[in-house]
């Protein structure tokens, strides 16, 4: 087990030789299996390790089963912190509020004990029942593509899986050989999560020989498959659209050849880059866009504006632009940085009513050149 998860951390780090890492741990069997391998690989590499518990406060035994977590750092002679989530009240899909709050947690403790990167204990089974979801909802390549062992969290953190090519059986198996104790979160046995039902179905599925080995090695399939459509959108995009001004434009006339996978790509990637979302348009939706612009429809999505002609302009929607002030060298938009000997001057969107009083100015914005018509890249 040490040897395979040493061979999974080269490839998390991909090089890079870090000083410290930190590991996420809710006290559940795969996570104290990961901090248990993370702290014999971090004395033997010589690199600091620090723990993190996200305590959601969403049942009253969590805050006690974050002590227990804490006590086994302890022994282990790790540092460990607790970081509890504030929920606000209403909302719906408390899970998914909840996921995007323990990484948003987790990131800014990352960052304020510099550590680059955080270790998560996502195991094969979650590879597979992921990919079980995903089927369900009729995702399509990338959907189905395996999660990957390192990923780019933003803020310069990055997220490390290396637990993916092992199944939380063999975990299990190794911390009862090691005498170690992991926790049972009783929410993983309530069978309204949809996650829960496919992890129930599981024993049946293997029967029929979709194991959580079989599923995870088709998802790595799906990878792969992405990555030849990426490489291929990507090498359209630079002969069919350019970036002019922070607008997309495609040869409209090129884009309705491409095959239709890689056409939705261009566009989806596009709306992406404009409106900076790292998710994408539902594939419904964008195809009735899509059919929209080919009858000369402008049409709006995403954030954007999709203005048809000989060719397609994808240009920021201005009432989803944020109505914000900008001083010099901050960050407008999520892609715009204001630069200049502008002291004291505060930068801020004029709005339909100010353009008014700049009559030229729309002309102008539309013909100007600034040295940034670049070829197009938008599979990222």
């Amino acid at each position: 087990m040490a040897d395979r998860f040493a061979q999974a951390m080269q490839r998390c780090l991909a090089g890079s030789s870090p000083a410290a890492l930190g590991v996420a741990v809710s006290g559940g069997s795969d996570s104290t299996a990961l901090l248990i391998l993370a702290k014999d690989w971090a004395r033997r590499n010589g690199v600091g390790l620090y723990a993190a518990t996200v305590d959601h406060r969403l049942r009253t035994e969590s805050a006690q089963e974050a002590v227990q977590v804490a006590a086994l750092c302890a022994e282990l002679g790790l540092p460990h912190e607790t970081l509890e989530w504030d929920r606000a009240e209403g909302g719906s899909n408390l899970q998914a509020r909840a996921r995007e709050a323990r990484y948003a947690l987790l990131a800014d403790w990352a960052v304020a004990h510099r550590l680059d990167s955080v270790m998560i204990g996502h195991t094969q089974d979650d590879q597979a029942e992921t990919f079980l979801l995903r089927l369900a909802r009729g995702s399509g390549v990338d959907g189905l593509a395996a999660m990957s062992e390192r990923r780019d969290g933003g803020l310069g953190v990055m997220w490390l899986r290396p637990l993916l090519g092992i199944s939380r059986a063999e975990l299990r198996d190794d911390l009862t050989a090691r005498g170690v104790d992991w926790l049972d979160d009783p929410s993983n046995n309530n069978p309204h999560f949809d996650r829960i039902k496919m992890r129930s179905s599981m024993p049946e599925l293997a029967k029929l020989g979709l194991d959580t080995a079989t599923l995870s090695q088709t998802a790595e399939r799906m990878s792969l498959a992405r990555e030849a459509l990426s490489y291929m959108a990507n090498s359209v995009a630079e002969r069919i659209a350019e970036v002019h001004l922070g607008d997309v434009v495609f040869d409209a006339a090129q884009l309705m050849v491409q095959p239709a996978e890689i056409r939705w790509r261009l566009l989806s990637g596009a709306l992406k880059l404009v409106s900076d979302t790292s998710y994408r348009p539902r594939l419904s939706t964008l195809r009735e866009i899509e059919a929209g612009l080919t009858a000369g429809k402008r049409a709006t999505l995403h954030g954007c504006v999709l203005s048809p002609g000989k060719t397609w302009r994808i240009t920021r929607e201005a009432a989803a632009a944020p109505d914000a002030r900008v001083v010099p060298e901050a960050i407008w938009d999520g892609r715009w940085r204001i630069s200049g000997p502008l002291e004291r001057i505060e930068v801020k969107p004029v709005g339909e009513v100010g353009l008014a009083d700049f009559p030229g100015l729309a002309s102008f914005w539309a013909t100007a050149s600034f040295g940034n018509r670049n070829a197009c890249s938008l599979e990222r």
